[in-house]
Formats: C-alpha cells, structure tokens, sequence
C-alpha cells in the first residue's frame, strides 16, 4: 500500500513539474490572434465553378502579308469573286470561291458540283487548271501588250490572266486588241478595265501555258 501511495505522489510530482515548464514569466500572449465570428469572404473558385470555367482565348493581333506572289493573287482574286467562301453559289449559279460557272468546270474535269464546293483543295487546283488554259490562249496577247497602257491603265500579265477569269479570253483578247474600245461588264458591272488595274502586277510565272490543262 505505502508502495502504491508511494509511486502515485512521484507520478504527479513529475507531472506538475512539467506542466510548469509552459508557465513561466517568458509565455507568449496569443490573445491578439482571436477572430471575431464574422462571415469571411472568399474568392477562391469552388469545384462546380472550376469545372465550367472556360480560359479566355487570346486575340491574335497578327496579319498574314502575301504581297504580289502568286498565292497573294489567288487570295486576293478570291476574296473579290467570293470573300473567300468556298460554299458559296450566287444567284447566277456561280460556284465556290473563284465562282466557276458548271460548263467551265465540266471543261477542265469537273462534273459534280456538289463535291466541287465541299473540296477546297479541288477548288484550288480548279484555280490554276483554268487559268493555265487561259495563259496558253492569250500567250500572244501577255507578250505583245505587257508594260503598255489601255484605257490609262498598264497591262500586266496577272492583270490579263484576272480579267480573263473574269470574262472569258476571248473578250480580253478583244478588249486588248480593240485598244479598250470594246468592253465587257459582268452580272455585276465589273469590268476587264477594273480587273485589269485591281489585280496589276503579281508574279503569275508559276503558271505555265497549257491548252488541255484539267484537273482529273
């Protein structure tokens, strides 16, 4: 029994002692950490919203510049037949991107329309198809008039090749020939003169003449 009282009293002797170490004069007053109950704000996004969060896309603030190469003309040619739609059909029934007529795209290989304008590639190659056939017809005329001035305007073999795409060979060959005085307008009254001066100066060298050029 004593032996048991004994160890009891060295037990809470040990422990009082260690309780005192955290009692001292040196203790650290925390009282100043204490938050009131208030309602915190947070920002932090919670799991729902972190889902749906969409990162926004950044704009690109960039141009591409094709200048007067031969893919420029295309571009540009493009943009002015169509704005560069490759779906599109007109209310003359004009085709695609570089608006092809049905019976100029039967001359070069293409008999269905419909995988015509679902096929930008094939539009492309419709492209410069035709306007090699039209560099092989007027040859002569790119030589014989290229550096002089129609109408005030100076001719250029892309100029040639653009108004060709426009009305036909034959009715630049004509235009040319006639020094300007017999003209063409399209549906839309564009004229071989405005293609003539819009599309001046590209290098359409890429393009050799050929008279059976097609595509399939």
């Amino acid at each position: 029994m004593k032996k048991n009282i004994a160890g009891l009293l060295t037990v809470l002797i040990v422990t009082a002692l260690f309780f005192s170490g955290f009692t001292t004069k040196n203790n650290v007053d925390l009282s100043h950490y204490i938050l009131d109950d208030e309602v915190m704000d947070y920002t932090v996004p919670n799991e729902g919203e972190m889902i749906t969060y969409t990162k926004p896309v950044p704009t690109l603030n960039y141009s591409l510049f094709l200048g007067k190469s031969y893919v420029g003309f295309k571009e540009a040619l493009g943009f002015k037949e169509s704005r560069g739609d490759y779906t599109i059909i007109n209310q003359f029934g004009y085709l695609g991107k570089y608006q092809f007529a049905s019976a100029t795209l039967r001359m070069i290989g293409i008999y269905n329309p419909d995988s015509f304008l679902n096929d930008s590639r094939l539009q492309e190659e419709a492209f410069t198809a035709y306007t090699a056939r039209n560099k092989w017809i007027l040859r002569r005329d790119i030589k014989r008039f290229k550096g002089k001035y129609v109408n005030g305007v100076k001719v250029t073999e892309s100029g040639i090749l653009a108004a060709a795409h426009l009305a036909g060979a034959g009715n630049v060959k004509k235009y040319l020939r006639s020094g300007g005085t017999i003209g063409f307008n399209d549906a839309f009254g564009t004229s071989i003169g405005y293609y003539l001066k819009k599309f001046s100066g590209y290098d359409t060298s890429f393009i050799l003449p050929n008279r059976k050029a097609k595509v399939l």
